[in-house]
């Protein structure tokens, strides 16, 4: 599953230059690993409480917009429903594309904005364009 949703995403950027942002990274590098491996593509993590020197500190809820200002598609593995509504301000913001892959069976808190479930292959997430 996890290697299909890194692949959705490396088809979705294709070979152009982008920036994606993983924000609440956590401890789940599975996903950010896999990208890292593409030479177009520059990631960013950010998290409330880095787990190393490759995460950049950030709070979601009052997010540096500096950090995300030339940023392409933000995706979020597992976020806590209280953060989602943050994630899908920040992408309106910078007028990103979106994926939130939540836990299993776990109803997106996005507010008003309604998120589109994208199915690739064995890997389900939702998606804002």
């Amino acid at each position: 599953m996890w290697n299909d949703f890194a692949q959705y995403i490396m088809n979705e950027v294709g070979d152009e230059p982008v920036t994606i942002a993983e924000i609440a990274v956590g401890k789940f590098d599975r996903i950010a690993d896999e990208l890292s491996k593409k030479d177009n593509i520059t990631l960013i993590k950010t998290d409330i409480s880095p787990k190393d020197s490759t995460v950049i500190m950030d709070d979601i809820t009052n997010p540096n917009l500096k950090l995300y200002e030339n940023v392409d598609l933000i995706y979020s593995i597992r976020p806590p429903s209280e953060l989602q509504p943050h994630l899908v301000n920040l992408a309106c913001e910078i007028d990103s594309q979106l994926i939130i892959k939540p836990l299993t069976n776990e109803d997106l808190n996005t507010g008003k904005v309604k998120m589109k479930l994208k199915n690739f292959n064995r890997a389900s997430f939702y998606i804002l364009k």
